[in-house]
């Protein structure tokens, strides 16, 4: 069962998350999907059914794709049985929307560090922007950041770079179903973005500012859709919380 949190509050009372209940959060920023599946884990093991149930040992709970801490945005959360879903979720398409500064370029391609190099921007147009998108479009070969979850023999690559090691990553199929430019005003340019799974929108950023002859890096970012479940239906963990007590 998937709850959107819109009409009315659902009381824990109304809710078997033993064997299973699909959850849409809104996860702050500067949160990492650990943290937004842990706070909610934290309040659900008050849930009524589950202090009553004598066999119950623990809650299993988990997310379906995760978000950087300073992106915002969907994530799909499951409970119990749902668990057993996961991947089926992590495999929908995704809608991102965003902002890319353009002229200057980050180690991470986002703003968790700081700037390393300027490019020029006077040849930048918005008639070159909207040219530029246009490459993006379609299946193509996308080289993942190095501070990314991935994991290289055992090791998450983020845990790697900061300690300075650098690690060839291979590059991954991936498409995008649709590239918008929503608003120009240099150095900021907004973005609307559907993709399929494992596209990292940092890379793109990166790549698209390399397409400009200039670099760019991610300022904003908002995971707006997954599959058909949007942010209009989701809830942040402190609001579910709140309109679910008991």
């Amino acid at each position: 069962m998937v709850h959107y949190f819109i009409t009315k509050p659902l009381l824990f009372m109304e809710l078997n998350y033993r064997d299973g209940e699909l959850l849409l959060i809104n996860k702050p920023y500067t949160w990492s999907s650990f943290q937004a599946v842990n706070k909610l884990k934290h309040a659900l093991k008050k849930h009524p059914s589950l202090l009553l149930d004598e066999k119950f040992v623990h809650l299993k709970i988990g997310h379906a794709g995760t978000l950087d801490p300073l992106a915002t945005g969907l994530l799909i959360i499951c409970t119990g049985k749902k668990t057993k879903e996961i991947s089926q979720f992590q495999d929908l398409p995704k809608e991102y929307t965003g902002t890319f500064f353009i002229g200057a370029t980050t180690p991470c391609f986002d703003m968790e560090k700081e700037v390393d190099f300027i490019f020029p921007t006077e040849h930048i147009t918005e008639e070159l922007i909207q040219e530029t998108v246009k490459l993006f479009m379609g299946k193509q070969q996308q080289v993942p950041p190095m501070f990314s979850a991935i994991k290289v023999n055992g090791k998450r690559v983020y845990e790697l770079a900061r300690l300075g090691k650098e690690i060839e990553l291979k590059a991954r199929e991936i498409d995008i179903l649709n590239f918008e430019i929503t608003f120009f005003k240099l150095p900021h340019v907004g973005f609307k973005i559907n993709c399929t799974k494992g596209t990292y929108i940092r890379s793109i950023a990166r790549d698209f500012g390399l397409a400009l002859n200039s670099g760019a890096y991610l300022t904003e970012l908002c995971r707006t859709k997954i599959g058909d479940f949007s942010i209009e239906n989701a809830k942040t963990p402190e609001e579910f919380i709140q309109d679910n007590s008991y």
